[in-house]
């Protein structure tokens, strides 16, 4: 096989492809990098000698920062474009991560995980509104189903990775090359993405973003959709920060397993989780969005409640994978949902506030972890993320109807 065959077949494909380059390989370095520092994150912020309520604090600091910046990002994108966006997002990470690695005191870490916070909400934002004028309607889930595939690779190879670093090299070690793994997306990002504002396809959607959106009024023909799967976002974001911050803590403080034993149990966790995104795809495209997720939400649940029961590796092991298998059913799920919902005019506004939802219960998962750990134990602290799980499933289940466009209606778009 020649190499013009090779650059014919593959390269220039490659090139051509709206989402493989400029979405989907950025997207995979970030998460990446995340996946180093997810065993060490809650060990290396108690290390500072604080208590599990304070730790539960620190760790909610990314997802607060986030918070606060998820509706001025979503007004930012419009002016900056998807390009400037991204970039100005993973800087910010970058450099937030990197900054871990040398903070002395607690204000420190809660300073840059709110740095890290407004990088991961711009980023998001960004990533989200270009996908959503990218992808095809009738795949769309399955495109978010990858992205949420390759999320969880990351998140595979990451932990076992991070946490063998961690335990020959120190914690603090692990930040530095979550920093320049993320750091790598850039060049992505400055290469492939084109520096238009708005990545949709038609003229007529341009036109739409460039004019004047009035976020309250487009929000409230929203709402009676909004309400329900907002809420209901609000405790899957509950569950799936909450698991990455009592799954270490409880291997340490209770079973007294090592970093790099809580390494390995997170990878392989992640690894059952990474086979699901294909299933989890394909039903939210044929099946209808409610067949991913209330099983999603409803699997975590009795994970997190049987933790408390646990005593030995093999036995959270089981717990974790099992969380994990739950949560790859709902791979891109919540972004996919996220764009079904949002408007022509005014996504990348619609989608901050989107994100803002989704990062309300962001906040609370580790904080909840934290508070209730000190209030009781960190078994309690498990069945109330449970709980969180099992309300996700029943209000997608029974308040929110099937936002999956049916064939004849995209067959119809299409032909218009």
């Amino acid at each position: 096989m020649n190499f013009s065959y090779f650059r014919r077949r593959w390269i220039r494909p490659l090139l051509r492809d709206p989402l493989i380059l400029p979405f989907y390989v950025p997207a995979f370095l970030v998460f990446l990098g995340f996946g180093f520092i997810t065993p060490v994150l809650p060990l290396y912020v108690e290390s500072f000698e604080i208590s599990y309520r304070w730790v539960g604090l620190v760790l909610s600091a990314q997802a607060f920062g986030m918070l606060l910046s998820d509706l001025p990002n979503g007004l930012l994108l419009r002016r900056l474009g998807h390009k400037r966006a991204m970039l100005l997002g993973i800087g910010a990470l970058v450099l937030a991560r990197l900054a871990f690695s040398w903070a002395g005191s607690v204000p420190e870490l809660f300073l840059y995980r709110l740095l890290s916070g407004f990088g991961m909400s711009l980023y998001g934002v960004a990533r989200h509104a270009y996908v959503t004028g990218r992808a095809k309607v009738a795949t769309r889930g399955r495109a978010l189903a990858l992205f949420g595939g390759l999320m969880r690779i990351g998140r595979f190879i990451g932990p076992m990775v991070g946490g063998y670093l961690a335990a020959g090299l120190g914690l603090r070690f692990s930040f530095v090359i979550s920093g320049l793994v993320s750091a790598l997306g850039i060049i992505f990002v400055l290469t492939f993405v084109s520096r238009t504002p708005s990545g949709e396809r038609s003229s007529s959607e341009v036109a739409a973003q460039d004019s004047e959106v009035r976020l309250f009024p487009m929000l409230g023909r929203q709402l009676e959709l909004l309400v329900p799967a907002g809420v209901g976002q609000i405790f899957v974001q509950m569950i799936r920060s909450g698991r990455g911050t009592i799954i270490p803590l409880y291997a340490a403080g209770v079973i007294g397993m090592e970093v790099d034993e809580i390494g390995l149990m997170v990878g392989i966790a992640a690894a059952v989780e990474m086979m699901m995104f294909i299933p989890a795809g394909w039903l939210m495209d044929n099946m209808g969005r409610k067949y991913a997720l209330v099983p999603s939400f409803a699997i975590q649940a009795i994970a997190m409640a049987l933790v408390p029961l646990t005593q030995s590796f093999g036995a959270l092991l089981a717990c974790a994978s099992l969380a994990g298998l739950g949560n790859g059913l709902s791979s891109g799920g919540m972004m996919t949902l996220g764009a079904d919902l949002a408007p022509t005019k005014g996504r990348g506004e619609f989608l901050g506030v989107w994100r803002l939802i989704g990062d309300a219960g962001g906040t609370g998962g580790p904080a909840v972890v934290g508070w209730v750990a000190d209030a009781f134990a960190l078994p309690s602290a498990a069945l109330a993320l449970g709980a969180s799980g099992m309300m996700a499933a029943l209000i997608f289940g029974f308040l929110l109807p099937e936002t999956r466009q049916p064939e004849s209606e995209m067959a119809s778009a299409a032909s218009s």
